[in-house]
């Protein structure tokens, strides 16, 4: 299946500054993209060029199959992380301002936006201004808006910024959901652990580059330096010196009851079988598994990487 958005060679300099630099990412449809890197990396500017708010300097982005234009922008909801609603208005018509912006007659607009607000539990608002809401609550609102015409590409920039962890679950289902329904998303956050539960895929931008692009699950599993984990009853300390010629790194958990677990670094020439058949001998093996490296230390650890390279 083509890519409903492909980004070639993009590159864009300000005075004294190049934002981007020849950058390239490839995006599936139906999934949730990650859009990863520090601050003033330049994802905000790679995602002001996929709204053709602003052109590239060179590259060229494709959009479902043709060169992007300005008509694609009504297939394009974006939601980004500096809110933009009208203080003074009531919440029910400045959403069905923008629902009308979007092409819905006021009827359909009205209909979906009312469904909505049931969802997200926030009817009573209908009616209020909106510098009465809370932060949260004018999130959901804007959340709203962008998702209402059901856009081919939708790009949420730290979407979950100012949410409790109910309310920012209620989202994460809500995007979950729209993928299901054939909606892909650009996901731009700082954010590692909702990346590690809803993309598939990510690139890291840094210094406006890409220095890292790939699955997310095989990205962890690459960077996870051979580590795994030992559940077991028995002696921790009998079990670390029969594998201590096995492994240079040791991290000890908490025990829970009579089991413990351990995590350990392999040689780079040492076989897992081994150290199952070590921990066998010292132990009453419970379980064994690999561990998968974290989002964040990938990023913190590609991101150092790139610097000191530099």
């Amino acid at each position: 299946m083509d890519n409903i958005l492909e980004v070639i060679g993009v590159s864009k300099h300000y005075t004294g500054h190049k934002a981007l630099d020849d950058v390239s990412i490839s995006i599936a449809p139906g999934t949730v993209y990650g859009l990863l890197g520090p601050n003033g990396a330049g994802k905000t500017t790679l995602i002001r060029i996929i709204n053709h708010i602003t052109a590239p300097d060179s590259g060229t982005v494709m959009f479902d199959g043709h060169t992007l234009t300005a008509d694609d922008v009504s297939q394009i909801g974006y939601l980004p992380e500096e809110r933009g609603l009208y203080k003074k208005m009531k919440v029910g018509e400045q959403a069905i301002f923008f629902a009308r912006l979007k092409g819905l007659s006021k009827a359909d607009a009205t209909t979906q936006l009312k469904r909505w607000f049931d969802k997200f539990g926030i009817s009573d608002w209908w009616d209020k201004k909106i510098e009465e809401l809370s932060k949260g609550m004018a999130q959901k609102v804007q959340f709203i808006v962008t998702v209402l015409h059901r856009p081919k590409l939708l790009i949420f920039d730290e979407p979950f910024s100012g949410f409790d962890p109910i309310n920012a679950n209620l989202l994460k289902q809500e995007i979950l959901q729209l993928r299901d329904e054939g909606s892909t998303i650009i996901f731009s956050t700082h954010n590692m652990g909702s990346v590690e539960e809803i993309c598939s895929d990510i690139t890291l931008i840094n210094k406006g580059k890409n220095i890292l692009t790939g699955n997310v699950d095989e990205l962890r599993h690459r960077f996870s330096d051979g580590r795994c984990s030992l559940t077991f009853t028995g002696d921790p300390r009998l079990l670390m010196e029969r594998l201590q010629p096995m492994s240079s790194e040791f991290f000890l958990d908490e025990p829970k009851g009579a089991e413990q677990r351990l995590e350990l670094k392999l040689a780079p020439e040492v076989k897992l079988r081994d150290v199952i058949a070590a921990a066998n001998e010292a132990t009453d093996l419970i379980e064994v598994g690999r561990v998968m490296a974290s989002m964040n230390d990938i990023f913190i650890k590609t991101v150092k990487q790139t610097e000191n390279n530099d």
